[in-house]
Parts: structure tokens; sequence; C-alpha cells
């Protein structure tokens, strides 16, 4: 018999498989009414440039970190690319602070529920830190989860890569295993970031950027119509 698979496979079929819980924030949790394509209307007008040639990228690539769009827009102009992201960090934030963000119906209470099914829950952002506190701050959220993420808390590189995943995990200690892990998001993005990393569930919300096919394609293990939904479905997986 080998006891390692053996511990492994009882750990994770017991009663709370999903220790860990990571959640993206606009477009799962926030709903900002399309407020980062306002916001990079708004960056790219203050630097001169047409948003039209530059906004099917933006959506395309929605849960990647902002700094990597515009790193990509501007053909790797490094300075350019920071000017750019400093002025959508500054679009975004005004928007934030003119109270045109929300909660997704029923987001708090769905963490609330995972918190007391005994769940450590990581709140993640393609944002820099700045913008995500701002957006925490104007929820009253500072004290909703144990720990949030930017891709700067996660050595820079963001989604698609796995590395906020992987952070939340090494930052809590909350699982002993990637596949006690579940992820849930509204972008490709956040699909292939909880894939890559391992996780057990990777959950697609429609409340955001990207549709059921779309996020289906990119891993998706489960497609909810909200993140309300999420923990009941945990706990069907878990039974």
């Amino acid at each position: 018999m080998n006891t390692v698979n053996t511990l492994t496979e009882n750990t994770l079929t017991g009663n709370t498989t999903y220790g860990l819980v990571v959640l993206d924030m606009a477009g799962t949790t926030v709903a900002d009414g399309g407020l980062v394509e306002q916001a990079f209307t708004a960056a790219a007008e203050r630097l001169g440039e047409d948003p039209a040639t530059m906004i099917d990228y933006v959506r395309a690539t929605m849960g990647e970190s902002k700094i990597s769009v515009f790193r990509h827009l501007f053909g790797g102009d490094e300075n350019r690319a920071q000017q750019a992201n400093l002025a959508f960090e500054e679009a975004y934030g005004e928007l934030v602070s003119g109270g045109l963000i929300a909660p997704v119906p029923g987001a708090a209470e769905a963490i609330a529920t995972l918190k007391d099914q005994g769940r450590t829950v990581v709140l993640t952002t393609g944002f820099a830190r700045v913008t995500q506190d701002a957006i925490l701050d104007a929820l009253g959220w500072r004290d909703l989860v144990e720990l949030t993420l930017c891709p700067a808390d996660a050595g820079g590189r963001g989604r698609p890569y796995p590395d906020m995943v992987l952070a939340a995990l090494l930052r809590t200690g909350a699982v002993d295993d990637v596949r006690r892990i579940a992820v849930a998001g509204d972008t490709s993005y956040d699909m292939l970031s909880g894939s890559r990393a391992g996780a057990g569930i990777v959950a697609g919300v429609l409340t955001g950027a990207h549709g059921e096919t779309a996020l289906k394609e990119h891993g998706a293990t489960h497609v909810l119509a909200s993140i309300a939904e999420l923990p009941a479905r945990i706990t069907e997986s878990e039974a």
C-alpha cells in the first residue's frame, strides 16, 4: 500500500475538501458596471491615444494584470506602459470614489457562508494595490477576508499565471494540496490561473466579462450564474 497516496486521498475526500477559496474581485464579487473600459478610455485619451484601436484587446484580456496589458499595447515601451497604467489606476480610482461600484448581489453573504463553513477566503485582482484598497474601502470590505492579493504581492505577473492562487496557498497555509483550492472568477484568465494552479474547482461566473463558452474553453469546471451559488456548489462537490 502506498501510504502517501492513501493519506492524500483520505484528505481530499473529507467533509471540508475545499479549505481555501480564491475569489476575483471586479466582475465576480464586485459589480463595477464597466468601469474598467471607462477608465481605460480615459487613460488612453490622457495619453493622446485612440482607445477604439485598443479596446478589443482590453476586453479579451480582462482579468490580466493591467500593466501587462499596457506593455503589450505599447509594444514593450516600458515608460509609456507605466504612464498608461498610472493614468488608468487614477481614472479607475476616481470612478470608485464617485460611488460607481457595489458588491455583486449576494457576494458578501456568499463569502460569509464560505467562512462559516470553515474555509479561508482570499480576494484577488488584476489591479494595483492602490486601486484594490480603494475598492475595499469603498465597499467597507477591509475586514471581510483574511487576505487580499494583487499581482505585485505574488511576483508581479498576475493572471493568467497561477501565481496569485499559489501565493494565497503559501500565505495562508489553509490547505495541504492544491486540489483543495476552489477558484472563482468571471474571465478566461481567471480560469487559466485556477487551472494552472491545479485547483480542484475552477468556477466561472456570468456576472462579468466573459460568457460560458469562453470560461469552459479556458478551464472552468463549473459555470455559475453568480458567486452567490458558489457555497452550495462547493458543498455539493464534497458530498
